[in-house]
């Protein structure tokens, strides 16, 4: 069983903000896949999926951003996975540009709170991690504020666009595998790229 969790916060004041793209992706797959992320387990909403060949449990904490993970040690010793092989976490990522997407196969939190739970709460850097970008096109005087505002309108249709590229991220590495997901993705968004 593949653990696919996406950070955020309940509530529905946090919906649609940068700091949810982790809970966003996470119900992007599952309409993709017609199953709902409602079953209460290990302080996390999740649902059960087939992707390919792969088992998948999709993960929404419950626990609010900072303690991440609570949830993620839980269901890691409940499904005795292996985080190296079977954890992938989504979550947004300040440093990057808005709407970039980078996978990578360990590493550090950047300060992420969510990250720097999980990491504390499992005792390890080494799994897989899918970061959004979410770096503001001018610069903000408070970073928390910025990632719990609401998107703006104008960004509404690059949001949806880094959505699908994350969904397509997950299916990449659970039917090709890391490697191959990261030479495809690890890449400058359009948007970006023709600028």
């Amino acid at each position: 069983m593949k653990l696919i969790v996406g950070l955020g916060n309940p509530g529905i004041e946090y919906q649609f903000t940068p700091h949810n793209l982790g809970f966003l992706t996470v119900d992007r797959l599952a309409e993709r896949l017609a199953v709902e992320v409602k079953n209460r387990h290990c302080q996390a909403l999740t649902a059960r999926a087939t992707v390919g060949e792969q088992a998948v449990l999709l993960v929404k904490p419950e626990t609010y951003m900072n303690l991440s993970g609570l949830a993620v040690r839980g269901l890691v010793e409940e499904y005795e996975a292996t985080p190296e092989q079977d954890l992938i976490v989504i979550y947004d990522e300040l440093d990057l540009p808005f709407g970039a997407i980078r996978i990578r196969p360990r590493g550090g939190t950047a300060g992420h709170n969510g990250m720097e739970s999980i990491v504390g709460a499992l005792g390890t850097e080494e799994f897989l991690r899918i970061r959004l970008g979410i770096a503001p096109d001018r610069k903000v005087a408070d970073g928390a504020r910025y990632v719990l505002g609401q998107f703006r309108r104008s960004q509404y249709k690059a949001v949806d666009q880094m959505l699908d590229n994350a969904a397509d991220a997950v299916e990449a590495i659970l039917k090709e595998g890391a490697a191959a997901a990261m030479n495809r993705f690890n890449r400058k968004p359009e948007t970006e790229a023709s600028d």
